[in-house]
């Protein structure tokens, strides 16, 4: 009789990863539209939380980074305080809600790159295909610049 096999467990995430919470741009449309179907998704669970960064008072330097940054990129932080940006936090937000398969795709060696290329392209040029560019007169939703994949 051979060795016998361990029972295999499902992995998932650490509890120090969760609430996840997104930096969202509450005036963006497109953005706005997409925190309020990842809320629906989180079906209360608590495992995601929306911070919006157009609001009064928010504080950008609270993670370490500037508005300008921001702006540029969405940015999450896991539950240990990790701050990640760009399609890394597309694909912890769906982990988050129990649809890590939906961007599963975007972790594959070289879809990882065009994933991640792609959401740069857009994330420089957000206000503009949102039709905001005119709108950001006070400044405050000015766009530095964008890494791909800055964590």
């Amino acid at each position: 009789m051979g060795p016998a096999k361990a029972a295999s467990t499902p992995v998932s995430r650490p509890a120090s990863a969760w609430p996840f919470t997104i930096l969202i741009d509450g005036l963006c449309p497109l953005c706005k539209r997409e925190g309020a179907l990842l809320q629906r998704l989180d079906r209360g669970r608590g495992r995601l939380v929306l911070v919006d960064i157009a609001a009064e008072g928010f504080d950008p330097s609270r993670y370490g980074r500037t508005m300008e940054q921001v702006m540029g990129s969405i940015h999450g932080v896991r539950g240990d305080g990790e701050v990640v940006s760009g399609m890394e936090v597309f694909r912890l937000a769906y982990a988050a809600v129990g649809m890590p398969w939906l961007l599963g795709w975007t972790r594959w060696p070289g879809l990882r790159w065009v994933a991640d290329m792609g959401y740069s392209w857009f994330a420089a040029n957000r206000l503009r295909l949102t039709g905001r560019g005119a709108e950001c007169e006070s400044g405050r939703c000015a766009i530095g610049p964008v890494a791909g994949t800055e964590r």
